[in-house]
C-alpha cells in the first residue's frame, strides 16, 4: 500500500492518478474538511480514503497501518486551513509524519522538497532541511526530491508571467538562470523512485531539462505566439526590502524563494532522470501547451 499525503493538492492528486493508472494500491490522506470535489476525484481514481491531519499525530498512525511506501507532498504554502502554518504543517506535520512512518514499520519514505534557499534562508527552507534529517536518521529508505520552481506555477499569470494578456512581471534583473519543472515530471518522478536502487537514501535536486533565464522564457513565449510581451522589473533591492520587512513566516518564505529564482537555480538531473526512465517536459512544450500553439 502506498500512502499519498498532500493527496488534494496539485502535485499529490496527479501523484494519486499516476499510481492507479499503474495500477498501484493507493491510500490517500484527506481532512475532514478537504474540498468535496477533490475527494470526489480521488475516490474516482480509486484511492482508498483514510481521514486525518498531519497535525493530528494519531490519525497519523492509523493511516500509516500497512503502508510500505509513504508519499509526501503537504505544504501550508497554498493551501491552508484553521490551524496550519509553516511551523504545524511543514515542519512538525511532516515530523510527525516520518515519526508515524518509520513506527508503523514502512520501508520507504518519498519527500518533495526544494534546494537549500542559502543566503535567502527563511521558515519554510528550515523546515524542508529538518524534515530531511529526520528522515536520514529514521533507518528507512528515503529520497528528497528537491524539486526546481514548477513552470506551471511560476510561469502562469498568478505569479506575474501574464502570457494571455502578453507580459510578465520578472524578478531582479530577469537574468537569473533556473531549470523549471513541470510538476507533472515531479510526480513522475516520484511515483518512479518507488522501490528504485537509484532513489535510495538521496537528496536529489530535480529540475527540468532546460537552463534559462526568465528573459530567455519570454523570448520564447514571442516567438511560439507570435506577439511582443511588455516586460516589468521587480528590482532585487525591493525583493530584499519585502524579505526585511515580512511579518510573519509565510511572507518571509516567499520572499526568499522569489530571491532565489531572481538569482537563479541551476539544475542538471538529466542522469537522475534517464536512470528512472522519466522524459521531461521543456519550457518550449510548455509553452505550446498553454499558448495552444
Amino acid at each position: 500500500m502506498i500512502l499519498v499525503v498532500g493527496s488534494t493538492g496539485l502535485l499529490g492528486s496527479e501523484i494519486c492518478r499516476q499510481l492507479t493508472q499503474k495500477k498501484l494500491p493507493v491510500r490517500a490522506l484527506v481532512r475532514a474538511t478537504s474540498d468535496e470535489a477533490k475527494v470526489a476525484q480521488l475516490k474516482s481514481l480509486g484511492c482508498e480514503l483514510a481521514e486525518g491531519d498531519l497535525k493530528d499525530p494519531d490519525s497519523l498512525a492509523k493511516a500509516c497501518e500497512g503502508v510500505e511506501t509513504v508519499i509526501s507532498t503537504a505544504s501550508s504554502t497554498f493551501s491552508r486551513q484553521e490551524g496550519d502554518s509553516i511551523q504545524t504543517v511543514d515542519l512538525e506535520g511532516q515530523l510527525n509524519l516520518v515519526d508515524a512512518a518509520r513506527k508503523a514499520g514502512a520501508a520507504q519514505f518519498i519527500f518533495i522538497s526544494f534546494p537549500d534557499a542559502g543566503e535567502y534562508s527563511n521558515p519554510l527552507n528550515e523546515a524542508k532541511r529538518a524534515v530531511e534529517k529526520r528522515l536520514q536518521d529514521s533507518g528507512m529508505n528515503y529520497v528528497s526530491l528537491q524539486a526546481n520552481y514548477f513552470m506551471e506555477i511560476w510561469m502562469s499569470p498568478g505569479l506575474g508571467f501574464d502570457f494571455p494578456n502578453r507580459a510578465a512581471r520578472l524578478l531582479g534583473d530577469g537574468n537569473g538562470k533556473s531549470s523549471p519543472i513541470s510538476f507533472v515530471d515531479v510526480a513522475k518522478l516520484a511515483v518512479a523512485s518507488i522501490g528504485h536502487p537509484a532513489a535510495e537514501n538521496r537528496i536529489i535536486p530535480v529540475g527540468g531539462p532546460d537552463l534559462l533565464s526568465m528573459r530567455e522564457a519570454v523570448q520564447l513565449f514571442e516567438k511560439i505566439s507570435g506577439d511582443s510581451f511588455a516586460v516589468d522589473l521587480v528590482p532585487q533591492a525591493a525583493l530584499e526590502q519585502q524579505k526585511a520587512a515580512a511579518g510573519n513566516p509565510l511572507e518571509d518564505s516567499f520572499a526568499g524563494l522569489m530571491l532565489v529564482f531572481a538569482k537563479g537555480l541551476p539544475m542538471d538531473t538529466a542522469a537522475f532522470a534517464y536512470e528512472l526512465g522519466v522524459s521531461m517536459t521543456s519550457v518550449e512544450d510548455y509553452a505550446h501547451q498553454v499558448l495552444g500553439k
